[in-house]
């Protein structure tokens, strides 16, 4: 008996993969609005695309298949079966490379297809939101194919894809993090203004300078490790910049006539884009080829560095790891999973962003018949964000964890090495340029254009 319920039950959920509306439809899905479980699961596409490249980059993997009995050529074989797979693709950075290609290549499809999609009645809407088994199996399609692309010159043409991909991407994340602090500090003053306890201002407060601080003392590590007195020019004019830069917008956010037109612009937002601009700092840092500029981190622990210079490592060897690639991710997992929740009220951030702000359903569900709460189609009248912005967002955050994941290096063909190169330098630096500029721009433009609506 126990047997056949849980058929039952799994042939129920079998119909929200294989459903052209699964989330309207099907008990087993979350009780959320059905705008919100599409992004889910298609961040949820992205997400395991990238456990697989990370999983492929271990050390030592190629080692492991090779023991694979009648898998690998050149390793251990079975009497009458030829090995077939070359290992040496289907790990290290060229399975990131593939990778990343597929899924980049599933979400620009999705891109086209969803064009000018205005709300769920659209025909394009219920490939949308459906079908994500046969979703699943096109992701899959194009990853096996994307295995069988010859070497040539893919990798080193695919590498410039993902630079401008990630400069753009790296945009992107700063928007969200603006919007997040945006959000936050207008949640927290209003519960303090609501509750009257100012235990609210308090942590406010406590986050704020903690921000602030933490990025005063990357500064100071960043002039003590990365700079040398007679050489790394490039480096002590790229903090020093950034730290006056820095200064200027958290000076600005507090001016009295930005808080008059914008009351809810603050340090908070400031101190946090000025830590994620420190990060983005750090991180072109450490994509210098010159190793007198750029330590390991080994290195900096150890103070290995403050008797004798690091020596160049060998071309062929990699460091797949490092700490500014572990906090990357980290910072675009959140990115990513905010990106697929967030229903914001920053009006500025909405324009960019290509969303608008939910003032309809309330995403409660709709209890059917049977009792279950089913996900509700919030977006009859009119789509709650751009599908095809957010398939645009999904394939360049697949180019932002291919170059991320093979630490911005540029493959070299003919040696079959990874190289640290300095345009990805630039690109990063540029990218923190550019974004403390929008959000200078999100604070004066009210100002500017004082006849517009920037509520």
């Amino acid at each position: 008996m126990g047997a056949c319920m849980a058929l039952c039950s799994l042939a129920s959920c079998a119909s929200c993969l294989c459903g052209s509306a699964p989330c309207l439809v099907c008990g087993c899905c979350p009780s959320t609005n059905n705008s919100t479980v599409t992004r889910l699961v298609f961040s949820f596409f992205l997400l395991l695309g990238t456990m697989v490249s990370v999983i492929m980059i271990l050390p030592g993997m190629e080692t492991q298949l090779r023991k694979i009995p009648g898998f690998c050529q050149g390793g251990t074989t079975i009497f009458g079966i030829e090995n077939q797979v070359k290992c040496e693709v289907i790990v290290g950075y060229k399975s990131v490379y593939r990778m990343c290609f597929a899924m980049a290549c599933f979400f620009f499809l999705f891109l086209v297809i969803m064009i000018r999609v205005r709300n769920s009645r659209d025909p394009r809407a219920v490939i949308q939101n459906g079908f994500w088994f046969f979703k699943f199996l096109i992701l899959v399609g194009i990853t096996v194919g994307a295995f069988f692309i010859p070497d040539g010159t893919f990798h080193a043409v695919w590498f410039y894809f993902g630079v401008v991909g990630s400069f753009i991407f790296i945009l992107i994340q700063l928007i969200l993090l603006i919007d997040f602090a945006h959000s936050w500090n207008k949640i927290w003053v209003e519960n303090a203004e609501e509750t009257q306890n100012k235990c609210w201002f308090a942590g406010l407060l406590s986050f704020t300078v903690l921000h602030y601080a933490l990025a005063f003392s990357a500064v100071v590590l960043f002039y003590i490790y990365y700079t040398q007195p007679d050489d790394c020019t490039e480096h002590k004019v790229f903090i020093s910049l950034n730290l006056i830069f820095c200064f200027i917008i958290s000076v600005v956010s507090i001016l009295p006539k930005i808080q008059e037109a914008q009351p809810h612009s603050g340090l908070l937002q400031a101190s946090l884009i000025s830590l994620y601009t420190m990060y983005v700092t750090w991180s072109a840092m450490t994509n210098n080829p010159n190793r007198k500029c750029n330590p390991s981190l080994l290195s900096i622990v150890s103070h290995a560095n403050t008797t004798k210079p690091s020596a160049s490592p060998d071309p062929g060897h990699v460091q797949w790891w490092d700490a500014q690639g572990i906090v990357g991710l980290v910072i675009f997992l959140f990115c990513t999973l905010y990106a697929s929740i967030r229903t914001s009220s920053n009006a500025q951030v909405n324009k960019l962003m290509q969303t608008e702000e939910v003032t309809g359903s309330s995403g409660e569900g709709v209890v059917g018949e049977d009792g279950v709460r089913r996900a509700v189609d919030n977006e009859e009248e009119k789509v709650t964000y751009s599908y095809s912005f957010f398939h645009f967002h999904l394939c360049l955050a697949s180019l932002y964890i291919m170059m991320t994941l093979t630490n911005w290096y540029q493959p070299d063909t003919t040696t079959q090495a990874m190289q640290s190169t300095m345009p990805a330098v630039w690109v990063k630096m540029c990218s923190s340029w550019l974004g403390l500029g929008l959000y200078l721009w999100t604070l004066i433009a009210p100002l500017i254009f004082p006849d517009r609506d920037f509520s």
